[in-house]
Parts: C-alpha cells; structure tokens; sequence
C-alpha cells in the first residue's frame, strides 16, 4: 500500500450529500459532497488526483473544520 492522502472538511458543518464512492477515481476539482455550514450549501471539491480509499462520513454526519471526510491514494 502506498501513500494515503485525506480531503478534510474545510469549515464545521453537516454533511448533506456524498457523489463519490470506495474505487472512485477523483479529479483535483471534483466535487466530492456538500457541506451545509451557516445554512448555506457549500460544495467540498478533491484538492488532487486520486482513487478513493475509504469515506469516513455519511449523509447527516455533524463535522468540525478539519476533519476527515475521506482517504484516497494519490
């Protein structure tokens, strides 16, 4: 296994809505799920290339600036 990468949330809020999925291949500007924070709709894209490896939260999930929303191979 090589070099794993993690996309974090960039501002606390919940999770509305996931459109990737475990072996999705990602694009540095993808749009991986929406965050509503401050009841505004924002759109958390990938930074980079990669494959996802793993989703660390759900629909529904409460998360604070900086936390995990997913692992990908670079």
């Amino acid at each position: 296994n090589g070099p794993v990468d993690f996309l974090r949330s960039p501002m606390p809020g919940t999770i509305q809505e996931i459109l990737v999925g475990v072996g999705d291949t990602i694009r540095k500007g993808d749009q991986i799920c929406v965050l509503e924070s401050m009841k505004m709709l924002q759109k958390v894209r990938a930074e980079s290339d990669g494959i996802v490896k793993a989703i660390r939260v759900s629909a529904g999930d409460s998360v604070l600036h900086g936390a995990v929303i997913l692992e990908y191979d670079p």
